[in-house]
């Protein structure tokens, strides 16, 4: 449920953004997220297609990009990506690494219109 305030956010960030670029329509938003990150696409693009009605925002398309997680072995220093569960260094063995990526999760990029300005 906690897609529900991150797509509010999503929202906010991006309405504000629209503002400020006196926009007539947002119409496209990338999202990244990563591997290792709880957010589930379907749920944020449920809550997303509720929410932005009646918004400069409305039927704007969201890109969800997954980053893969990649992680570093502390005893021989392999870089490694996982999957979905935690995995050993694949050239140790060890289970002792740090997250280098994955958990990511930001709003990259907002596409709007304008609507033309007519001088005379």
């Amino acid at each position: 449920m906690h897609e529900l305030s991150v797509t509010e956010s999503i929202l906010s960030i991006a309405l504000e953004n629209a503002k400020k670029a006196n926009a007539s329509k947002v119409t496209s938003i990338s999202l990244v997220i990563g591997r290792l990150s709880s957010i589930v696409d379907d749920s944020v693009q449920f809550y997303w297609d509720t929410i932005s009605e009646g918004t400069l925002c409305e039927g704007a398309k969201l890109n969800f990009k997954r980053i893969p997680a990649l992680l570093k072995c502390h005893d021989c220093q392999t870089e490694f990506e996982i999957g979905r569960e935690l995995t050993p260094c694949p050239n140790c063995g060890s289970y002792r690494s740090s997250i280098l990526h994955g958990e990511e999760f930001y709003l990259d990029s907002i596409e709007i219109e304008k609507d033309e300005e007519v001088s005379q």
